[in-house]
């Protein structure tokens, strides 16, 4: 039996895609109902402390802050793979009282609905030269690397300044008091 598909659904996933590219979509204006989209929206890569507050009991305002970021930009999350490394290391070891392992499981198996942004080894020379460079530890050197090689637009990040610019790169620290 076929399933019968509107045009509207079909093209979601690409009207998606494009939007979060940053770009406009080539020669197509989406309407959905009596909406059209005609805005473009920008990757936003978060990095590890993000995540690790939500399963943080002893920081409860960090953890609503960590909640309410990726509701409102969780259609344009980008995570990468030593995000989710860092997080299930961080979450079962690092805690006064350690999630379970298969919490954190289930956790990275939700954490990777999200797009995810391989590291390639270009992507881990690229981090060494800025490290250098920068003066940046070489896992946060990494973390800037892994955002750009997505094309994020924001680092949503408490360990890097708040406010600065790396290359195309806003840092964003969303649990910055008076933002």
């Amino acid at each position: 039996m076929l399933m019968r598909v509107s045009a509207a659904d079909a093209l979601k996933p690409a009207i998606r895609y494009w939007l979060c590219r940053g770009r406009a979509l080539p020669g197509v204006v989406a309407r959905f109902g009596r909406a059209a989209i005609f805005m473009s929206v920008e990757w936003k890569f978060v990095d590890t402390n993000v995540l690790v507050y939500l399963f943080d009991a002893d920081a409860p305002e960090k953890r609503t802050r960590a909640q309410e970021l990726l509701r409102r930009e969780r259609d344009c999350i980008v995570f990468s793979i030593q995000v989710l490394g860092e997080f299930y290391v961080t979450v079962t070891r690092k805690f006064a009282e350690s999630v379970s392992l298969e919490t954190a499981a289930r956790a990275i198996d939700a954490f990777s609905r999200f797009r995810v942004q391989p590291v390639h080894p270009e992507t881990v020379n690229a981090a060494i030269r800025r490290s250098r460079l920068m003066r940046l530890s070489y896992w946060d050197s990494l973390i800037v690397e892994a955002a750009l090689s997505a094309g994020a637009g924001v680092l949503f990040t408490e360990d890097l300044q708040h406010g600065q610019r790396i290359d195309d790169l806003q840092i964003v620290n969303p649990f910055r008091d008076g933002d």
